[in-house]
């Protein structure tokens, strides 16, 4: 029997929620989500996540299930997806819809991840203070020495992400991104992945009026809930973090709402930039 993973990738606000919905009703599969915020609990609006008409339309997996405040990794939903995968196959599917932006967790489903060195707790409170009174920019930079390749790759908005790898590089002397293998580890199924593009000029609108929808709906609501949790991986997002500037009376909520529109549409930017260096992806018009 067959057993085929597709994969619907693209930069987000492409259209992957509606586009994987038709082809998992086509191939009669659940949706399996691949983002790595639509995953939790509390962050509805912020995350689009899909809408409660696109979710009774097909059964979806990873979307909301769980809190904020649970630890959660590419590695945990590697294990945890391909637990899924195995468990819908043996049902008898042949085929499985996978949809999601978030690179580290396609390639986490794909190849697996690698072992990346532990660091001392001390230097990592460091970089976290100096995340804190420094900014992130001054970090970022840092590490665009010792390493272009991960300043390249990186969300670097995201400052977790940012000293996660700056730590590695300044403990081992080697670059972060010279821990990547690039051995990937075998499935026992094949995958195929479609990516869903559009004109820049296109996308770019539709990512800033998804984020006036965003506000329209409640986005500055939500925010405020997850204040408490404003320091949890969770939330060191798009969306989020720009609204507490605001909240902290750095900048005003125009200001807010724009940034939010140019962050997103520069993480659409690396998005893509990650993906293009896939020759796998069979790019196609959303």
């Amino acid at each position: 029997m067959p057993r085929r993973l597709e994969i619907i990738l693209g930069p987000t606000a492409v259209g992957k929620t509606d586009y994987s919905i038709r082809r998992a009703l086509e191939c009669g599969s659940p949706v399996i989500s691949c983002d790595s915020r639509q995953i939790f609990r509390e962050l509805k609006i912020g995350t689009a996540v899909p809408s409660d008409e696109q979710l009774s339309a097909v059964k979806h997996y990873f979307i909301r299930t769980i809190s904020v405040t649970t630890p959660y990794t590419a590695g945990i939903y590697e294990q945890e997806a391909l637990s899924l995968i195995e468990r819908l196959f043996a049902e008898g599917h042949e085929t499985l819809v996978v949809t999601g932006g978030s690179m580290m967790y396609i390639d986490a489903l794909c190849y697996g991840l690698d072992d990346f060195p532990e660091v001392p707790l001390q230097l990592r409170q460091h970089l976290m203070e100096c995340l804190e009174s420094e900014g992130v920019e001054v970090l970022a930079e840092q590490l665009k020495e010792m390493d272009p390749e991960s300043w390249e790759e990186l969300d670097l908005s995201n400052g977790r992400r940012v000293v996660r790898a700056l730590e590695v590089c300044l403990y081992t002397g080697k670059p972060f991104s010279s821990f990547k293998s690039r051995t990937f580890r075998e499935r026992n199924f094949e995958i195929v992945k479609i990516g869903l593009e559009r004109p820049r000029e296109e996308l770019y609108e539709r990512i800033n009026a998804r984020v006036l929808k965003m506000m329209e709906d409640g986005l500055e609501e939500e925010a405020r809930r997850m204040l408490p949790y404003r320091d949890l991986s969770a939330l060191q997002t798009v969306g989020y973090k720009e609204l507490f500037d605001y909240f902290d009376g750095h900048i005003p909520l125009e200001e807010a709402v724009r940034r939010i529109q140019a962050d997103t549409r520069h993480y659409a930017k690396r998005q893509l930039t990650w993906w293009r260096r896939d020759s796998s992806i069979r790019w196609i018009p959303a």
